[in-house]
Order: structure tokens, then C-alpha cells, then sequence
């Protein structure tokens, strides 16, 4: 696949569906709700209360005009603005306690929703996590809940305030006087127009914004991640170029929803001013027909203005709302998207191992192309075994499979004579260790990087975890010894410091099965040395499998598998496959002429056959 269609194609993922969905994704968010249904009816009455305390200042103004001002009743007039001083204080009190409670309620929804996609990641395939970069998982956590937080928190119960305001003042204006209500609601479908035209083209800006916000996070990520590459082959000027193009369209999907904001706030202030405008013209009429009094036109200029005031206020709710939709239908993807491995119904448990491990006529492909052709191996248990061959030859994809982290596709791999795949999988996994070439390391401390927060590990079981590969001396430098702080990734140690951790932390675990994948591969002469003298004893008495290219550390192995083009080509013991003179012995010879310069001149392996 070329790199444009491979872009294209990872880009698509990030695209959402059509409006069709709305109403069924608008549902689903309703669930993240149940738990607080009684806090949110609550809300509900509320926001009611507010809105019906909000009704009634016009309608007391009205009352202040017609009944107490013009026949100038200061007295009256007094009690009246009491009242509505009143009504002002419990509207405050009101609001003050919808709002923390919209609050809360919205604060642990997105609590329980960002438990849920945490959760759930920790679930998912290895493929899966093969495919997704980890920007645009970390876009889907944080950016698009935070979608979802405004929309719990300011749109969807606050829309129910809105729209009983909106109701309240109809109903206000048509028991004052029906006439001149249907004269002031007459430019009511404009603004139904307006709106109409405004949700469809905010939708699709919205849909983009996010869009090309998942772009951003996936690429800033990966760029940020290999800088060390991107200053060392000089890619700033180029990296840069192609950043901003894509800032560039997130900008320009940005500036094109302000657009259409841009026009509809104005057109409703153009349509609040028209029913305004009707409203002293028909107003004055009456007036003069004496149908209706100053105090009801005063108070119909107020519910208008009013009127349209929620209505601004719903067109921003919606652009929540499509910004939530939009992050939600990503999230509910991400949600969607079924675990390919997982334990089966009551699957097979065991206290401890016996460590037998065989692969049956196992086939494996991670995309179209087979890594691994009808491998068929039998390891005893407390067998030392170690993986040799050439770069691709499939040796780290066989210790994926023994613990599961993909399914075969062909044949059967099987610990103590059970499928793999009929084990319960936290069980099965607890019973092994893994140390791999490229070591990575949590925030924290020495200790808890090596506990892996397992508390059933006491501190003495740490301390001698590392002192049988030798990171005890270099830990006790650290400042704070074992209680040292570790940066993110290992930052403030070497190389060869992180891979002695990574071994310590699979030692202290005392697995009956113990995988190395190039676990000396970054460590000095010297320290290899004491490893390989500790490794003699831990290895002892569990099933032990090196993957290593230094065939000088696996002379010592029981047994030896040489791989080639995803097949088993040769087993045997070091000096066994020595005596074949096969690809095993062009290995060796390859690596021992690059150790110790030859003194006189060798033939050609060619010569003897290609591998």
C-alpha cells in the first residue's frame, strides 16, 4: 500500500457518520445519565423554577405601569418593586443551585464515560493499537469527552430552560393580548428558517473541526515521539511544512463555523428588532383604540427581547450539541470496536505451570503475507530454548503468540497440553514473564517501575531481583536509592540501565515461564557478564525462551531453533548445529569474523550454498 492511500485510509477513521445518526447517538448519551436520574429530574424542576420566576418581571412591570404608576399610587408601586426584588433573590438562589447541580451531575457522568473508554482500551487486540496511533486514542479521552462534559454540563438540561422560558413567554403574551402576540410570532418562521439553514452547515463545520483536530493530535504525537529521529536526519523544515498544512485545515474548518455564527447571531438581532418594530407599530394602535395599555406594550417589548435572548442561547447549545455528536460518534466507535482476544467462559486456570509449551503446524500473518509457515515445536518444561535467525525470521512473533497477544490463524499452540486459546487470559499471562529489547518504563519510582504495582511484592524481593542482574549497585547511586524518580520513558537513565530494570522486573515476578527478546542487547561487556552468571541460576527449574542475535550468549542453552523465512530450519544444541555446517554455523562464523578480524583469508560462505 502507498504512503497516500495509507494516510487516506487512516484519516478516514476518523470521519463520523451522517445526521441520520443523531437521534440514535443522542439516545445512547441519555444512558451515561441513569444512575443520576433523580439529581437531574431535580435539575429539571430547577430550571423550571428559574424560567417561571424569570416570566414573571414583565408581567410585574405591567402591573406597576397600568395600576400604580399612571394613577401615581407610590404606595402600590412600593410593594410591587419589593416583590420583584423578591423574585430577583430566588431566581439568584435558584439558578446558583441548578448550576452546581448541572454541574456535578455532568462532572461524574464524564467520569464514568472516561472510566468506561479507559477500561475498554485496556481490553483491545495488540492489531488494534498496531493500527490506531496513539494521538488519535488520546484525542478520543480527551478532546472529544470534553465535547461530551459542555454538552452534559451547559447543554442538554440547560435546553430544557430554554425552551419553558421560550413556552412561558408564548403563553404570557397570549393571555395579555392574542393580537398583538400572533403580530410579534409572526416572524417566527424566519427565524425557523434561519435556524434551519444554520444547524445543517454548523453540523458539517463541526464534524471537520473534530476531524482535523484527531489529524493534529496523531501527527503532533508521532512527531513529538521520534524527535530525536527528525533532528538527527535534519526533517524540521519538512515536518514543519507538513504541520501546517494540517493546521491549516483545522484553522480553516475553525473560521468557517465563526462564518456561520457570524451570520445567524446577527440575523436573529435582524429578526428580534422586526418583531420589536411590529410590536410598537401595532402596539401604538391599540394603544390609541385603547385595547391595549401602556403597561401591556412595555411588557410585550420585554418578553420580546426576552423571547429572542433563548433563542441565541439554544443556536449555542446546538453548536454543543454537534460538537458532542460529532465526538461521540467516535467515541461510540472506539467503544464498538469488540476485543479479538478474550477469555473464554470459564477458561482454564491453573495455580502454577509446568511450563510445557508446543506449537502445532501453527500459521500466523499479521496483514496478507505469513510470518510464521507450519511451525511445529515441542519445549519440555524447564527447558532452555533460544530463537535465532536473521531480522523478519519470526522469532519475536512466536513469544507473542505463546502469550496470546494475537491468535493464530493456522494450528495450535498449547501450554501444559491446553490451547492457549481456552485459557483464561489474566491467568495465563500471570504465569509468564517478558523482557523486551525495547524497555519502557512508567512514571514513578524504581520500586514501583518493578513492582508493576503488584503490593503482594515486598521491598527485600525487589532488592534482590536486582542484585542477581546487577542493577542493585546502579539503583543505590540513584537520589532516594529504590524511591529515585523515573521520567517519562526512562529519560534520566541509559540504555543499558532500563533493560537491568526490565529484567529485574520480570525476576522479582517468579515466572514459571520466562521470555527474554534481546534482553542484553544494550548492555555493556561487563554487565552482560554478571547477567549471564545470574541468568545460570534463574533459569533453573522454569521454561525459559531467548531471542538473541549475540549467538555467544546462548551457547549454553539446552536447546537451540534457528529460523529462517518464518519456518524452523535447525534445532539443536550449540556445538549439534555447529557440526551441521547450516545456517546456524554462517551465523556463528559471520559474527565471530566481525569479533576477532580474520588472519588470513576466508572463502565466500556462497560458496557452501545460500541461505
Amino acid at each position: 500500500m502507498s504512503r497516500d492511500k495509507h494516510t487516506t485510509s487512516r484519516i478516514d477513521e476518523d470521519r463520523v457518520e451522517k445526521v441520520a445518526y443523531d437521534h440514535r447517538l443522542f439516545l445512547r448519551l441519555l444512558r451515561y445519565g441513569k444512575p443520576y436520574a433523580l439529581l437531574i429530574l431535580t435539575a429539571v424542576f430547577l430550571i423550571i423554577l428559574a424560567a417561571g420566576l424569570d416570566i414573571l418581571g414583565p408581567y410585574l412591570t405591567r402591573i406597576a405601569v397600568d395600576r400604580y404608576i399612571l394613577i401615581g399610587d407610590s404606595q402600590g408601586l412600593l410593594r410591587i418593586v419589593l416583590l420583584y426584588f423578591i423574585v430577583l433573590l430566588g431566581s439568584f438562589g435558584v439558578r446558583y443551585g441548578q448550576i452546581l447541580l448541572t454541574q456535578y451531575i455532568g462532572q461524574k457522568m464524564i467520569y464514568d464515560l472516561r472510566d468506561q473508554i479507559f477500561t475498554h482500551l485496556q481490553k483491545l487486540h495488540q492489531q488494534f493499537f498496531d493500527k490506531n496511533p496513539v494521538g488519535r486514542l488520546m484525542t478520543r479521552v480527551t478532546s472529544d469527552v470534553e465535547s461530551l462534559n459542555q454538552m452534559f454540563t451547559q447543554g442538554i438540561v440547560m435546553i430544557f430552560g430554554d425552551v419553558f422560558l421560550i413556552a412561558g413567554i408564548v403563553v404570557m403574551m397570549l393571555s395579555l393580548h392574542t393580537g398583538l402576540a400572533l403580530w410579534t410570532l409572526s416572524v417566527i418562521p424566519l427565524l425557523f428558517l434561519a435556524s434551519f439553514l444554520f444547524r445543517k452547515k454548523v453540523r458539517r463545520a463541526y464534524n471537520q473541526i473534530r476531524f482535523h483536530l484527531a489529524r493534529i493530535n496523531a501527527y503532533l504525537q508521532e512527531r513529538i515521539s521520534g524527535m530525536a529521529i527528525v533532528q538527527a536526519f535534519n526533517r524540521e523544515d519538512r515536518d514543519f511544512e507538513e504541520f501546517k498544512g494540517i493546521n491549516w485545515q483545522y484553522t480553516e474548518a475553525f473560521i468557517r463555523t465563526i462564518f456561520y455564527y457570524a451570520l445567524f447571531y446577527p440575523a436573529v438581532e435582524l429578526i428580534s428588532a422586526l418583531a420589536l418594530a411590529l410590536i410598537i407599530f401595532r402596539g401604538g394602535w391599540l394603544i390609541q383604540d385603547e385595547t391595549v395599555t401602556l403597561g401591556i406594550l412595555i411588557a410585550f417589548i420585554q418578553y420580546t427581547k426576552m423571547f429572542f435572548r433563548p433563542i441565541s442561547d439554544l443556536s449555542e447549545k446546538y453548536n454543543i450539541l454537534q460538537g458532542a455528536l460529532a465526538s461521540s460518534e467516535r467515541i461510540f466507535k472506539l467503544l464498538d470496536t469488540r476485543p479479538a482476544i478474550v477469555s473464554p467462559v470459564g477458561g482454564f486456570r491453573k495455580e502454577r505451570l509446568e511450563g510445557r509449551i508446543q506449537f502445532r503446524g501453527v500459521w500466523f500473518a499479521y496483514y496478507d503475507e505469513w510470518v510464521l509457515r507450519d511451525i511445529h515445536l515441542d519445549i519440555p518444561p524447564g527447558r532452555r530454548v533460544a530463537l535465532v535467525g536473521h531480522t523478519g525470521a519470526g522469532k519475536t512473533t512466536m513469544i507473542r503468540l505463546i502469550g496470546r497477544l494475537y491468535d493464530v490463524q493456522k494450528g495450535q499452540i498449547l501450554i501444559d497440553g491446553v490451547d492457549v486459546r481456552e485459557w483464561d487470559l489474566q491467568n495465563l499471562r500471570s504465569h509468564m514473564a517478558v523482557v523486551l529489547q525495547d524497555v519502557f518504563l512508567f512514571s514513578g519510582t524504581v520500586l514501583e517501575n518493578i513492582r508493576l504495582g503488584r503490593t503482594d511484592i515486598s521491598r527485600e524481593a525487589v532488592i534482590q531481583a536486582a542484585k542477581l542482574v546487577n542493577a542493585h549497585d546502579f539503583i543505590q547511586k540513584l537520589p532516594g536509592g529504590y524511591d529515585a524518580e523515573i521520567k517519562e520513558r526512562g529519560g534520566n537513565l541509559s540504555m543499558g540501565q532500563k533493560q537491568l530494570l526490565s529484567l529485574a522486573r520480570a525476576l522479582v515476578l517468579n515466572p514459571d515461564i520466562l521470555i527474554l527478546d534481546e534482553a542484553t542487547a544494550n548492555i555493556d561487556s561487563e554487565s552482560e557478564a554478571l547477567i549471564q552468571k545470574a541468568l545460570k541460576v534463574v533459569l533453573q527449574n522454569r521454561t525459559a525462551i531467548v531471542i538473541a542475535h549475540r549467538l555467544s550468549t546462548i551457547q549454553h542453552m539446552d536447546q537451540i531453533v534457528v529460523l529462517h523465512k518464518g519456518c524452523i530450519r535447525e534445532v539443536g544444541t550449540h556445538q549439534e548445529l555447529l557440526r551441521q555446517r547450516g545456517i546456524y554455523y554462517k551465523l556463528y562464523r559471520l559474527q565471530y569474523q566481525k569479533r576477532r578480524p580474520a588472519r588470513k583469508v576466508v572463502k565466500p560462505l556462497a560458496e557452501k550454498g545460500n541461505l
